[in-house]
């Protein structure tokens, strides 16, 4: 396992949503605030890493929009809820991308890298040099290296996945583990 970078607040940190903020419905999808629910702790990582990195964005594939199982009415609902109980536990995220295609050859559809340009339009100080992307699967792994960031992959529900990996350069138990041992490697100024 490689060593953590030594980051200051001018990094970006990229976060998949399902499997790594909540929990991911087996071969189905998130589809109303009632089906959502946080991971143990996840929103205590969120407020550690906000205090780590500038921007924080999330990025997440949103199928089920395109497959017209849920509405963009529901996703919007889904992400307002989370970013509120997000801020009312001293976290945050500045701005969430998705992409409901169907289309595998989509250019925003993870593991393609447009949701990572789309963030960089967005927020022009993003050095994808100084980037990670934090995902539970193969798919979020490639798409951090498509963009050129360091990626961590989190175990919470594909641990099978083996190690090591090209694509994935740290591994953590989940999303607190990593914030907490990224913490306790930082300098403080």
């Amino acid at each position: 396992m490689n060593k953590l970078p030594q980051i200051d607040h001018s990094w970006t940190l990229f976060l998949d949503r399902d499997g790594v903020i909540n929990h991911e419905k087996k071969e189905d999808y998130v589809l109303n605030w009632n089906e959502f629910r946080f991971y143990d702790r996840a929103t205590d990582a969120l407020k550690i890493l906000s205090g780590l990195f500038q921007t924080i964005v999330m990025v997440t594939n949103q199928r089920g929009v395109g497959k017209g199982v849920m509405t963009e009415n529901d996703l919007a609902v889904i992400h307002t809820n989370m970013l509120t109980t997000i801020t009312r536990n001293a976290g945050r995220l500045d701005k969430i991308y998705y992409c409901s295609s169907t289309d595998n050859d989509c250019y925003e559809r993870k593991p393609n890298p447009g949701m990572a340009y789309q963030a960089q339009k967005d927020f022009e100080h993003i050095d994808f040099k100084k980037s990670i992307m934090v995902g539970n699967k193969l798919s979020d792994m490639k798409f951090g290296k498509n963009a050129g960031m360091l990626t961590v992959y989190v175990d919470t529900t594909n641990p099978e996945v083996p190690d090591p990996n090209p694509l994935i350069d740290f591994r953590f138990k989940d999303l607190i583990t990593f914030a907490e041992t990224l913490q306790s490697v930082i300098t403080k100024p």
